[in-house]
């Protein structure tokens, strides 16, 4: 089993145990709430992690298939699944500090800290870079592999 794959499945792991242990603090919420829910942030945690959970298996299989160099194999692997894993961190964080309810709407807060729209933006295409980018990659792999 090739590094990539290796790492793709432990990210899945790693997700989906998130996943769980995110279900009981999103619960722990809704029953401690006059109003029956968790904090967005700590229900968009929770289903991210189980989003991201599946989405590493996905990678797992391209990097199974595809014939690239694994050095590109894992390079994209890493990419995708530090991003989601910093996505996941940054929810987790919002929902513990519950300082806002959409952290990409003005004014951008972390904590105390309030963001630059620019830091902010310079972030999202990072990650829309590293996701899409990687999740290419892999693709191109697996269509090469195919056909």
């Amino acid at each position: 089993m090739e590094t990539a794959e290796k790492l793709a499945i432990v990210s899945a792991g790693v997700f989906f145990l998130t996943a769980l242990l995110t279900g009981i603090w999103k619960y722990r919420q809704i029953m401690a709430a006059a109003n029956g829910e968790a904090h967005p942030y700590v229900d968009i945690c929770h289903r991210a992690s189980l989003l991201y959970a599946f989405a590493a298996m996905l990678l797992a299989k391209f990097v199974e298939i595809s014939q690239l160099p694994a050095v590109w194999e894992i390079l994209a692997t890493a990419a995708v699944v530090f991003y989601f894993a910093v996505a996941i961190l940054s929810y987790m964080v919002h929902g513990l500090l519950q300082d806002t309810e959409n952290q990409l709407k003005a004014p951008f807060r972390l904590g105390q800290t309030n963001l630059s729209a620019h830091h902010v933006s310079v972030h999202m295409w990072m990650l829309i870079a590293a996701e899409v980018g990687g999740f290419l990659i892999l693709f191109y792999g697996v269509l090469a592999a195919l056909f």
